[in-house]
């Protein structure tokens, strides 16, 4: 399955049409208010009268009406363009009759409204704490966008009951992290987990004026974290619009740039800068790929080293551990920096094919293999496998056709038939498992239903070389430039009959959408799209089946055999694995322009 070049100003264009729907909205709505009642609408003039005064009156009236009508729209998009000046204007402040950056934000990036909280009171302390240690371990690892003393020492203060000194955005940053770390745990739909995180969010909106004012460093903290709640609650908040706002904050305050190195000699404090660009940024190059649309911003608009490895290592007495310069976030930075550049080069630029398509193609696959092998030992089991998850992701996104790489070969088609199978069959056990390690969102599903999508397509294309289980010759390739990757072990070994193995990956990849879709409603119409477009190629499965089974000889029947002298018994090697085998989904999907 290809995947069109995205639109550039998709975003823009989804943002306009959104605003335009409000303030549609909102002229009809104020145009039945500031219509007097009492005046009533004169008769029709006389034809023959065109001086009369009942001609007069009406085009009054209608003048009347129109100058109103353009001062309600004049007056809601003059708040708009305010706004657009720029995201470092600090000289509005949030008032009743104006229109602030948060209320811009969340008017365009929100979908069902919050629930009201009534009687709401902060949870106990060691509830707290423990909703925050398991942001700090799973999500914070892998996007340290702010300064972790900094969480520690507003959650004292608040239980300390010390408001005086917290501002807006130190509110928001507790209880977002509060509202991330509890939702990140929900595994149905209205649990306690959601339940909870919906109240913390809508805690922290209390806050958002301040907040998310432009101008100031804690605005892009302030996003990102809004932008990581989304992922994980799309009913409420739209993450690609969210991470749009989010990188606009980032160029407008430069932060897409080092700065001078006189303008900032705190090593320290330059490290944080970084980091917090490169979580944008890893962010941004996540959601657009799972939608398959265009980056806020192109690498070659950005100049930002990468923070000091050293940097990443955490304090023992918060963590509980002390992690190395190799922590999560930087390996994931560096995964996405990879990502970013072939995606732009096959997804982004003009869609006229690459000269030499399958070369460029190899040598991003070896330097992802190369990333994923100097991986650190230390890798906390959590994260390795969603390092690992990611890797076969990339793979199979990378080597799909596209418009500039159009042809695929038949190794091709196996690398993408075998990695899509091991990422289907272990996202499956993940999903059922229950366990709250790393970070898993919503786009998890969209990736889900992309990786089976493109399983169902070579099957489609070449099912008969990928069912016989044939050996496939890797394609030549010219001296010096990277070969084609390996292809990887499969469980079970060599052994296992790939049509076996294809069924148990169509009914894994059904039960993990179903599963999520306990968890997001969309996640039912993800479930019923693939059985819809994998229908027909299970019907064949099932038939090249049963005509391998009958076309098999059937077992000799058993011997009568006179009893040996009694000896020692030993069981013979059954393969239970490969017969009891069973089945997984991620999407290109989600919305095109």
């Amino acid at each position: 399955m290809s995947v069109r070049p995205p639109t550039i100003n998709s975003r823009e264009a989804r943002s306009e049409e959104k605003l335009e729907k409000r303030l549609a909205y909102a002229r009809s709505r104020k145009a039945s208010v500031t219509q007097h009642e009492s005046e009533v609408p004169p008769a029709p003039p006389e034809a023959d009268r065109k001086d009369s005064l009942a001609t007069i009156k009406a085009a009054i009236y209608r003048k009347a009406a129109r100058k109103r009508e353009m001062s309600d729209v004049n007056s809601l998009m003059s708040d708009f363009g305010y706004l657009s000046i720029n995201a470092t204007t600090r000289d509005f402040e949030p008032s009743m009759g104006n229109m602030t950056f948060a209320r811009l934000v969340l008017a365009a990036a929100s979908h069902d409204p919050l629930p009201d909280i009534v009687d709401w009171a902060l949870p106990p302390r060691q509830d707290a704490i423990a909703l925050v240690q398991h942001y700090m371990a799973n999500i914070y690892s892998l996007y340290p966008a702010f300064p972790e003393t900094t969480l520690y020492s507003i959650l004292d203060q608040m239980y300390s009951f010390q408001d005086r000194a917290i501002k807006d955005a130190d509110y928001w940053l507790v209880y977002m992290v509060l509202a991330i770390g509890s939702t990140a745990q929900s595994r149905v739909k209205n649990d306690d987990y959601y339940i909870n995180g919906l109240c913390f969010v809508a805690r922290a909106l209390q806050h958002a004026d301040r907040a998310l004012m432009p101008g100031y460093t804690t605005q892009i903290q302030s996003l990102i974290l809004l932008t990581q709640y989304s992922m994980l609650d799309p009913a409420h908040f739209d993450s690609w619009h969210l991470i749009g706002f989010t990188c606009r904050a980032v160029i407008d305050l430069g932060f897409h740039q080092d700065p001078p190195s006189e303008q900032l000699s705190d090593k320290a404090a330059l490290d944080m800068r970084r980091k917090t660009f490169y979580c944008v940024y890893s962010l941004d190059r996540s959601i657009s790929m799972v939608h398959a649309r265009a980056f806020s911003f192109t690498d070659a608009a950005t100049n930002v080293a990468w923070p000091r490895p050293s940097s990443f290592s955490r304090r023992a007495s918060i963590t509980g551990q002390i992690l190395s310069g190799s922590e999560p976030a930087f390996l994931l930075f560096q995964l996405r920096r990879a990502q970013s550049h072939w995606y732009q080069a096959l997804f982004q630029s003009e869609p006229t094919p690459l000269r030499d398509a399958s070369s460029f193609i190899w040598k991003m696959c070896q330097d992802m293999r190369e990333w994923a092998e100097a991986l650190p030992t230390s890798l906390p089991l959590g994260m390795r496998e969603l390092f690992d998850l990611e890797l076969r992701y990339s793979f199979v996104y990378c080597i799909a056709p596209s418009a500039r790489a159009p042809q695929l070969t038949d190794y091709g088609r196996l690398l993408i038939f075998e990695h899509a199978i091991a990422y289907l069959d272990r996202i499956f056990e993940i999903s059922h498992s229950g366990m709250k390690t790393a970070f898993y969102t919503y786009h998890d599903a969209l990736r889900v239903f992309f990786m089976a999508s493109q399983f169902v397509a070579v099957l489609r294309d070449a099912g008969n070389l990928l069912l016989a289980g044939v050996n496939v010759p890797h394609p030549l390739v010219e001296l010096g430039k990277a070969p084609p990757p390996p292809l990887p072990p499969r469980d079970g070994g060599p052994g296992v009959d790939n049509v076996d193995r294809s069924l148990g990956c169509i009914e894994k990849t059904t039960r993990t959408l179903a599963k999520y879709g306990e968890r997001w409603d969309t996640c039912v119409s993800l479930k019923q799209s693939f059985e819809m477009i994998s229908g027909e190629l299970v019907d064949s499965l099932r038939l090249r089946k049963q005509i391998k089974q009958f076309a098999s000889p059937p077992p000799p029947p058993p011997r009568h055999v006179v009893a040996p002298a009694p000896r020692e018994m030993k069981w013979v090697g059954v393969d239970v694995e490969a017969l009891m085998r069973g089945n997984g989904g991620g999407s290109r999907g989600a919305k095109f322009e």
